[in-house]
């Protein structure tokens, strides 16, 4: 396993070189509310045809909406089964796993990129000659820190967009125990009221993700470390925690996460499948289609939401033979694939950087989206994770999914005007 990693991880690196801008890599970040009774709970009856079947599912409209997804005047939109509002929302009703990083930012010089070997603008994984490097940044440089990994970003995004009440998100993963940066990550996932259960162990420290600043270039040196060491039987199985996956209605891990605890995504997996809840899966990126494509596959069909950009797609379509390069054909494709649970038909959302994305439901349709002035772009890394962020929490809200898609491009829009996956106090999305 280790040697499969070591491969993986290194075809990352270059592949990082070439993904798209929306890319969910953000913060190098490997990963990476109980709603009352209602929609969540009274489909189980529904057949997956009906347009009222599924929380992610799009009942068709008498028009097809051709305006952007984000425009505020839209109002055709296609119908909720019921109509839960953000006020009937509960803590813990999504519920995320991942591997958290502590991000650490910092504007450093040139003399401090060459000690350590670094590009500019890169993304890559810390490797011995790194290890003073995390030390360093914050012993000379003003640093910002904040919660990260992608799963972990995405929920924070989630959250704030839905903002009451607080912890509607719960996050699972592995940081090191008692130590410095661990302590930080807490704190700072207090600070997203994102309700954070950390298993704490003392073989590695805290994964971080060091942010190397230079003029307008970033660039991303990420420790995994203690992410990759989440147990299962130590965390996940525990009463304790395990009554907070019970409680959650959604539920969202990035592919990162395949490379660590395959039976804990599994564990979680099943429980949605089992009680029909909404189980949401992220490609993540092409290394885990071409290197982890068992652990991926095992996963499949439990899931009801699939996530990826352009660039993770054409390497899920290379590697399962769908002898297509076309967006849509491949969200068709991926949507048919087998399913465990029939209740719901699965939902596929692919992003393309600044064109339409496109989504497989009831039918697969585009949807552009929000014009940014590329001189206001600052950092398209957490484009990806915010862009899932703002769907889940259109999902938790039980948006119909053309809000959904809307809730996601007007986060990302966000996002990507600001350095590193940060955002106001609040969002201005209606």
């Amino acid at each position: 396993m280790a040697s499969v990693e070591l491969k993986a991880k290194k075809r990352l690196s270059e592949e990082k070189k070439t993904e798209s801008p929306t890319k969910k890599t953000e913060t190098m970040a490997y990963d990476a509310p109980k709603a009352k009774k209602g929609r969540f709970s009274e489909e189980k009856t529904e057949s997956p045809s009906k347009k009222t079947e599924s929380p992610n599912k799009e009942t068709e409209t008498p028009t097809k909406k051709t305006e952007s997804p984000n425009k505020e005047t839209e109002t055709k939109k296609t119908e909720s089964p019921t109509k839960e509002t953000t006020d009937k929302l509960s803590p813990n009703t999504l519920f995320g796993m991942g591997n958290p990083l502590l991000d650490i930012s910092a504007v450093v010089d040139k003399d401090f990129l060459d000690k350590y070997n670094l590009k500019p603008n890169d993304q890559i994984l810390a490797e011995d000659k790194h290890k003073e490097l995390f030390e360093e940044i914050v012993k000379k440089s003003k640093v910002e820190y904040h919660a990260g990994g992608a799963t972990q970003n995405s929920i924070k995004i989630a959250q704030w967009m839905v903002q009451e009440p607080h912890k509607v998100g719960t996050f699972f993963g592995c940081i090191g125990k008692d130590d410095k940066f661990g302590g930080i990550l807490k704190q700072k996932a207090e600070e997203a009221h994102i309700d954070a259960h950390y298993y704490e162990q003392e073989e590695k420290p805290t994964g971080t993700c060091a942010a190397c600043i230079t003029g307008d270039n970033r660039s991303l040196v990420a420790n995994l470390a203690a992410a990759e060491c989440y147990k299962k039987d130590k965390h996940l199985d525990l009463e304790e925690n395990w009554e907070l996956v019970e409680k959650a209605k959604v539920y969202y891990i990035a592919g990162f996460f395949l490379t660590v605890s395959l039976e804990s995504i599994l564990k979680v997996a099943k429980h949605a499948s089992d009680n029909n809840k909404l189980f949401c899966l992220n490609l993540s990126a092409p290394f885990i289609c071409q290197f982890f494509k068992d652990n991926l596959m095992q996963v499949m069909p439990y899931v009801d939401v699939l996530f990826g950009n352009e660039t993770e797609a054409a390497a899920f379509a290379k590697e399962l033979d769908f002898e297509t390069k076309d967006i849509k054909e491949i969200a068709k494709k991926a949507q048919a694939l087998t399913k465990v649970n029939k209740k719901r038909e699965r939902i596929v959302v692919l992003t393309q950087g600044k064109d339409k994305t496109a989504m497989a439901s009831e039918k697969v349709e585009t949807f552009p989206v929000l014009k940014i002035d590329p001189k206001d772009i600052v950092d398209t890394n957490g484009a990806g994770d915010a862009f899932v962020g703002g769907f889940l929490s259109g999902l938790v809200q039980e948006k119909p999914l053309d809000q959904c898609v809307k809730a996601a491009h007007y986060a990302a829009n966000v996002i990507i005007r600001r350095a590193g996956c940060t955002f106001p106090e609040k969002p201005d999305f209606k």
